[in-house]
């Protein structure tokens, strides 16, 4: 399955409460709770490149699945190795957070994980 598209943020869960938990400043999250959130991914076999934009703050990554990688977060650069399982999904585990991005037609759902706080949000393709 090809995640390439540019995808618009739908709705969000337990923003708040993941960004405190992950350790977010607390003036990051007030300026990114409510605002619009846009990507776009361009896949290229296993190679990524991902666009993130959340109000005026925007994320560049690229990664090839099963290699170490560095990412930009909201919580600051990671290293990480981004894995495909099955068709459809994106796993990565990074400073105690599990990130899982499902692609189902035209929705994309990321769900991320610290601890027992789960953070889930859903875009769909424009």
């Amino acid at each position: 399955m090809n995640f390439t598209g540019k995808y618009r943020l739908q709705s969000q869960e337990n923003f708040e409460t993941f960004m405190k938990a992950a350790g977010v400043p607390e003036d990051i999250i007030q300026k990114m709770k409510d605002a619009e959130g846009s990507s776009e991914i361009v896949q290229n076999g296993k190679h990524f490149k991902l666009i993130i934009s959340i109000g005026s703050k925007v994320i560049q990554n690229e990664f090839t699945l099963g290699e170490e990688c560095e990412l930009d977060t909201v919580m600051g650069k990671v290293k990480t190795v981004v894995k495909l399982e099955g068709e459809n999904k994106l796993v990565t585990t990074f400073k105690n957070i599990k990130s899982v991005t499902e692609l189902n037609g035209d929705t994309i759902t990321n769900t991320m994980t610290i601890g027992d706080v789960v953070f889930k949000r859903i875009s769909k393709r424009i």
